[in-house]
């Protein structure tokens, strides 16, 4: 691409842009970042003189006393101390005006989340898809903290957009499965079948058993965990990938999402059984196939009930009101409800929000009013002829149809770049700078693309590229996965490191490959 005037044009505008923003918001943040510091060390002082110190048997009963009391004086100035915060915060609450700025600075943050995941959609010029932007902002506003810059920490810990990062998240898996079709669907499921079952025992094997080679003195179930979270699949970052290019209408696509469903049961089942192995020391045939037959009864369920209650229970609520807000109302009580029900049962969220997406049919609301430029066409086409009237009709029905993926659009536009940018924000690249444990960490990520890109060869008559490293990125399921595994005790604080680099890496090289892989596909298919 050149770098003409146009370009030039770009960037002074970004950096206009940025200089604003900057002035804008800088002094609020800097603010909020001092409080939040001060606050820290205020937790760490009292800590200090609060902890408790140990004491020599032999010391005289005199010195004890005096100790108690030095420690009940301490107390009551700690107790004093919080008093006098409390009653300084009440007061600040007071004179805010009983609103607390707690909720106005997650605004703010939400409001510089959006703003850099937009400003990162400028990687788009140069071919790569916006997703890729959105992680590798996040990466950097992160790591920040690195060169001593920590005005972006505080995201880390905010509880509100860690919650709109996790919805954002199921908002898309709904938002795809609302764009696929069951049928369609249908025609990959042995294939989709195929590709899951060997993008997940593959790398299980494979991590497990060369585990020792990369890892050596572990104990057994450490490399079972390491297996295990090489199994995982990130399917949000490969689906975001397929729609920012439009293709997911195609068969790879269809076999990604069908496989990465499949996938997420098959790694639930491995969790389970490893974290029992752990935990118990042993695991029953009885309670693989208890979790086996929950995913199957959920997923089978879900689309068959589904089919049968949301027509009903739509056309129920229509005689309430016909109008466009009953309508979205009723799209996201399913997206949410089926998303709990998922996780009610042990599966991820984003596994039951696709599911609804899949179910949900624009024949099922067909007792709800069209929208209202659909409605004002039809009405000015009534007197025409029967020949363009009918052509008119069949453009107009198809964006009649296609109003609940409008209705989710904007929420989408809003929830899922702050899953991506947080996603990136979480990611801590100090792990980078251990020299072994990036050597290792690079082994385990070939280790783990190659499992799946193996996966891919049982995709049938399709681009096989495209499905393996459709497959490859891990995510925040690795991660998940990961943690679980720590919070075990059998993932140590190196096969953290590794697993985080692993997670790095399959993260941020997918969606550029895949964008190469799709863009040459779609020119060959062209020709």
């Amino acid at each position: 691409m050149k770098w003409d005037k146009a370009n030039k044009n770009i960037v002074r505008l970004v950096l206009v842009s940025v200089l604003i923003f900057i002035l804008l918001v800088a002094p609020t943040v800097f603010s909020e970042v001092e409080k939040y510091s001060d606050e820290k060390d205020f937790i760490e002082i009292d800590f200090e003189k609060t902890a408790p110190e140990v004491v020599d048997e032999t010391e005289h009963v005199d010195e004890i006393t005096s100790h108690d009391a030095e420690n009940e004086e301490i107390e009551e100035t700690h107790t004093d101390a919080e008093e006098s915060h409390d009653e300084a915060e009440d007061g600040e609450h007071e004179a805010a005006g009983g609103h607390g700025m707690g909720f106005a600075t997650t605004f703010l943050w939400i409001a510089v989340i959006l703003f850099f995941a937009k400003l990162s959609s400028l990687i788009e010029k140069w071919g790569q898809p916006a997703v890729l932007g959105e992680l590798i902002i996040g990466v950097v506003l992160g790591n920040l903290v690195l060169l001593g810059i920590t005005i972006f920490e505080p995201i880390k810990q905010n509880s509100i957009i860690i919650f709109l990062a996790e919805l954002g998240v199921v908002i898309l898996l709904f938002q795809i499965g609302l764009e696929s079709n069951i049928k369609e669907m249908s025609k990959v499921g042995v294939r989709a079948g195929l590709v899951a079952i060997l993008g997940v025992v593959i790398p299980f094997l494979v991590g497990t058993l060369l585990g020792p080679f990369f890892l050596p003195g572990l104990s057994s179930n450490a490399y079972l965990f390491l297996g295990a979270t090489l199994t995982a699949t990130s399917v949000g970052i490969t689906a975001r990938v397929f729609k920012d290019l439009g293709t997911l209408n195609t068969a790879e696509a269809k076999i990604v999402l069908g496989a990465a469903v499949i996938d997420d049961i098959l790694g639930l089942i491995i969790l389970a059984v490893v974290s029992a192995m752990v935990t118990l020391g042993a695991v029953s045939i009885g309670m693989v196939s208890w979790i086996l037959a929950k995913a199957i009864l959920f997923l089978v369920g879900s689309i068959v009930l589904g089919q049968l209650l949301a027509p009903r229970i739509s056309k129920a609520f229509s005689k309430v009101n016909t109008g466009v807000s009953m309508k979205f109302t009723l799209i996201i009580i399913f997206c949410l409800v089926f998303a709990y029900l998922a996780q009610f049962i042990g599966l991820a969220p984003i596994v039951g929000a696709f599911a609804a997406g899949l179910i949900l049919d624009p024949v099922h609301f067909r007792y709800f009013k069209d929208p209202k430029i659909v409605r004002d066409v039809k009405d000015k086409i009534s007197g025409y002829g029967s020949g363009l009237k009918t052509g008119l009709t069949k453009v107009m029905n198809k964006h009649a149809e296609r109003h609940i993926e409008d209705f989710i659009e904007p929420l989408s536009m809003f929830l899922v770049p702050i899953f991506f940018v947080t996603t990136g924000i979480a990611v801590n690249i100090e792990t980078m700078f251990n020299l072994p444990v990036l050597l290792v960490a690079l082994g385990i990520t070939a280790v783990a693309i190659l499992g799946k890109l193996v996966a891919g060869l049982v995709a049938g008559d399709v681009n096989k590229w495209i499905v393996g490293w459709g497959m490859v990125p891990r995510g925040e399921v690795g991660l998940i996965f990961a943690t679980i595994g720590k919070g075990l005790g059998v993932v140590s604080d190196t096969v953290f490191s590794v697993i985080v680099i692993m997670v790095i890496l399959t993260t941020l090289i997918p969606p550029i490959v895949l964008n190469y892989l799709i863009k040459k596909e779609n020119k060959k298919k062209s020709k």
